[in-house]
């Protein structure tokens, strides 16, 4: 049985060469790379048999090798890759579960990652052939990560397969993930400021002593603590990584026999009852768009993915400058005004996002100011909390009152001045994105210097004309607190100025270019 899954796996894997020409050259060049990784690593851990300093290698392996299992577990997950062995392609044909969870499992061994792995792992036991028993116990443990990764590898898949086979789901979990990357940027920052010559072997092997205990790096740790005499705890990871091989062959089995007989998920149909929005807005043409602009907003995930990163931008921006040693209270100064910056810099190629949907305003007469104005409604409504709420609270933290009326007006001068810019950008700019329905973490369809040259514009711009106020608001920490008061007046007017001459502009635009607008989606 297991042999038939490998020679369906080979036939699939050779399948993939009869597909373009182009795209067999990318499959050789990934392959080709691949192989080079793997041959670099192997090197460099045959090279590491000569060094002598057993337990610094051993706990750089610990590390990286708990990555490596991590990765194999998270990878499958997040980018959402296509299971070709799917245990449910298999429900009919009447296979015993343990002889199809072991099929299934043992095809695993034939790909990319699984070569590439089984290449390293053999550099390892390389690494750590210092006696008859370390090489031994480097072969086993050799044998269990590989088995580790691949039933990991292979539960990943088939659950995301199986709970995320709806495009709102796999939307989400792709969020998740670029969440993820986006808050492990501080701890890159953090190893990076590191003083490794004086605190890297330290921080490294409190990390592996933590790690080396638990399921992602026990196997790991094992031929490691029998080179440097630790036999006794070497035995007892030992049983713990194999204690995690079983109990994930366990899971991997009840994972098959549960899809064996569930069908996939499909999305739930909504029943909707009224008009939505469009009851709450006035029934005319700017609140018509602003309903329907609510509505993308709550429903579009190329814009409520949009949304969710704006308040986790300050703490990318905030925790470096922590780690330098800015202090904490006037970085709480930072983050509405960076939120704002980026709220109003959302709406600078709105247009495009209705793609071809945009003839229906051209067709109808829309007038500019009408559309103007209720695409910007629920921007708007959206700041009102967050410079309001989020300025008492920075303040709360700042410890000082009086720096309320700049922290008010620095963050609407910076909100206005972006709406402004992008109510005319938005129309005589609009550059391609990504289609509705798609993900939206796909890659538009074309992209020019136009697209970066519009996005610098509409956000230096902003913050170029909140200079004013934000002088102000510097000299009211350093000066005199009356400059707070001009600080919040130059503010509000510049940025009333800023949003009401966008809006008179990108109207006359949309008027005059509506042809072109339309042009511009169709051709995207």
């Amino acid at each position: 049985m297991v042999a038939q899954f490998f020679g369906l796996k080979l036939r699939l894997l050779a399948n993939l060469f009869c597909r373009s020409p182009w795209q067999v050259v990318g499959l050789l060049v990934g392959l080709l790379y691949g192989l080079g990784v793997a041959i670099t690593f192997l090197v460099a851990l045959i090279s590491l048999r000569f060094v002598g300093d057993p337990v610094l290698i051993r706990d750089s392996l610990i590390v990286a090798g708990s990555v490596v299992v991590l990765g194999f577990l998270l990878i499958p997950i997040v980018a959402g890759i296509d299971d070709s062995m799917d245990p449910r392609k298999f429900a009919f044909l009447g296979i015993p579960n343990r002889s199809l969870s072991l099929g299934l499992a043992g095809s695993a061994l034939i790909g990319v990652p699984a070569v590439t792995l089984s290449i390293v792992l053999l550099g390892t036991v390389f690494t750590w052939s210092r006696g008859v028993g370390q090489t031994l116990l480097a072969l086993v443990s050799a044998g269990l990560i590989l088995a580790t990764c691949i039933l990991l590898s292979r539960v990943s898949a088939s659950l995301a397969a199986f709970l995320l086979s709806t495009r709102r789901s796999r939307e989400f979990t792709g969020l998740i993930g670029v969440v993820v990357l986006v808050m492990i940027s501080p701890v890159v920052v953090v190893l990076i400021s590191t003083d490794w010559a004086r605190h890297g072997r330290t921080l490294l092997g409190t990390l592996a002593s933590i790690l080396g205990w638990t399921p992602l790096g026990a196997a790991w740790a094992v031929p490691g603590d029998a080179s440097t005499g630790a036999w006794g705890p070497a035995i007892l990871k030992l049983v713990i990584a194999a204690a995690s091989v079983y109990t994930l062959w366990l899971i991997w089995q009840l994972v098959v026999a549960r899809m064996l007989v569930s069908p996939g998920r499909e999305a739930a149909a909504k029943q909707y009852s009224g008009l939505g929005w469009f009851d709450r807005m006035p029934h005319n043409a700017v609140g018509a768009i602003a309903a329907r602009t609510f509505t993308y907003w709550a429903r579009d995930s190329r814009y409520w993915v949009s949304l969710i990163m704006i308040p986790i931008v300050p703490i990318i921006a905030v925790l470096p400058l922590i780690i330098a040693g800015v202090p904490l209270h006037y970085l709480a100064l930072v983050p509405v005004p960076l939120m704002c910056v980026f709220l109003g810099w959302t709406m600078h190629n709105d247009v495009a996002y209705d793609s071809t949907a945009i003839w229906l305003h051209v067709a109808s007469g829309t007038r500019g100011v009408a559309d103007r104005i209720g695409r910007l409604v629920p921007a708007l409504v959206m700041a009102i909390p967050v410079i309001g709420m989020g300025s008492a609270i920075s303040i709360w933290f700042y410890g000082d009152w009086t720096v309320l009326p700049s922290m008010l007006g620095v963050s609407t001068c910076i909100l206005l001045a972006g709406l402004g810019f992008s109510s005319y950008t938005s129309t005589r700019f609009p550059y391609p994105v990504t289609k509705p329905g798609d993900s939206p973490f796909a890659q538009p369809q074309a992209s020019d210097t136009a697209a970066a040259l519009v996005q610098s514009l509409t956000f230096t711009g902003s913050i170029v004309l909140a200079l004013p106020a934000l002088l102000f608001a510097y000299l009211g920490i350093t000066e005199d607190p009356v400059w707070h008061l001009r600080s919040l007046g130059a503010g509000i007017g510049l940025g009333l100025l800023a949003v009401i001459v966008g809006i008179w502009l990108g109207s006359r635009t949309f008027e005059r270019r509506g042809p072109e607008m339309l042009a511009s989606a169709q051709r995207a």
